[in-house]
C-alpha cells in the first residue's frame, strides 16, 4: 500500500499535473475520487487536506498540502532525482510563468467548453458565440506556445520536465474538445512525443478508464445541475474569463 494519497479526479488538469511529477519520479500513490468534489458535499480527510474542497490534495504521512504548483515544489524537494526544473534561474523562472499562463488562463477555456456543451450553462446564440470566442483564443494560444517552444525539443528545455507537465494536461484537454494543434508545427511535434513519455500516457490512460468505465455520465450531470442536486461550484478566474467572452448571463 503506497503512503502516498494524491486526492484526485482524471479530468483535472491540475491533478494530472501532479501524477505525471510523481511518475516521472518513480513515486508510486493512490489516487481516489473524493466524494461530493466540485458539488458542495466533500468531507473527511480530503477537506482536511484542503479546505478549498478542490483536487488536488496530497497525503504523504503527516504532511497534507494542496493547489498544484505547491505540491509540485513539494515534489521537487523531497524527490530531487530526477530534476523536473531547469537548471538557470532564469529558465526556471520562464517554465513557471509558462505554468501561470496555462493555470489560470487558458484552463478557463477548456473549462467555460466543459460548462457549455455537458452542462449546458448556455444554449443558441449565446453559446455559439461563447463557442467561437474560445476557438479564437484557442489558436492565439496554440500561436503563442509555437513560439515558447521555439526550436526547444522539449518546452523545459534539453530535458522533459516542469514546463511539458505545465502544458501536456491542457492541450490534451484541447483535443478532446474538439481543438486539435495545427498540424506539421513544432507543437503538434512535441505533442506527439510527450504523450508517449510513460508518465503522460499513464495519466491519459487514466482518464480512458474511466469514460469507459461506466458510472454518472457528463450528460447525467448535467441533467442533475438542471434540476438543482448537483451544486456547481466555480473558480475566480474561470468566472473571470465566462464574463470576458460575453456569458455572464449563463451565471445569472
Amino acid at each position: 500500500m503506497s503512503e502516498i494519497t494524491l486526492y484526485d479526479h482524471p479530468l483535472s488538469p491540475y491533478g494530472q499535473k501532479v501524477k505525471i511529477a510523481l511518475r516521472e519520479k518513480g513515486q508510486a500513490f493512490e489516487a481516489p475520487l473524493p466524494n461530493g468534489v466540485g458539488a458542495g458535499g466533500a468531507a473527511g480527510e480530503f477537506v482536511e487536506a484542503n479546505p478549498r474542497a478542490e483536487v488536488p490534495a496530497l497525503i504523504d504521512g503527516d504532511v497534507k498540502l494542496f493547489d498544484s504548483t505547491i505540491i509540485l515544489e513539494y515534489i521537487e524537494d523531497k524527490w530531487p532525482e530526477p530534476p523536473l526544473l531547469p537548471k538557470s534561474p532564469a529558465e526556471r523562472a520562464r517554465v513557471r510563468m509558462l505554468e501561470e499562463v496555462m493555470d489560470t488562463h487558458y484552463e478557463a477555456i477548456n473549462w467555460g467548453l466543459s460548462e457549455v456543451r455537458n452542462f449546458k450553462r448556455a444554449t443558441g446564440a449565446l453559446a455559439e458565440a461563447i463557442e467561437k470566442r474560445a476557438a479564437e483564443q484557442v489558436q492565439g494560444y496554440f500561436a503563442w506556445l509555437e513560439r515558447q517552444l521555439g526550436e526547444r525539443e522539449w518546452f523545459n528545455g534539453e530535458s522533459f520536465g516542469w514546463g511539458d507537465i505545465a502544458v501536456a494536461p491542457y492541450l490534451n484537454g484541447s483535443q478532446g474538445l474538439g481543438h486539435r494543434v495545427p498540424a506539421g508545427t513544432h507543437l503538434a511535434a512535441w505533442l506527439k512525443r510527450v504523450n508517449q513519455r510513460p508518465s503522460v500516457a499513464a495519466t491519459v490512460k487514466d482518464i480512458t478508464d474511466m469514460l469507459q468505465g461506466g458510472g454518472l455520465a457528463m450528460n447525467d450531470v448535467g441533467e442533475l445541475v438542471e434540476k438543482g442536486l448537483f451544486k456547481r461550484e466555480y473558480r475566480d478566474h474561470r468566472l473571470e474569463w465566462m464574463i470576458k467572452v460575453g456569458g455572464v448571463e449563463a451565471f445569472t
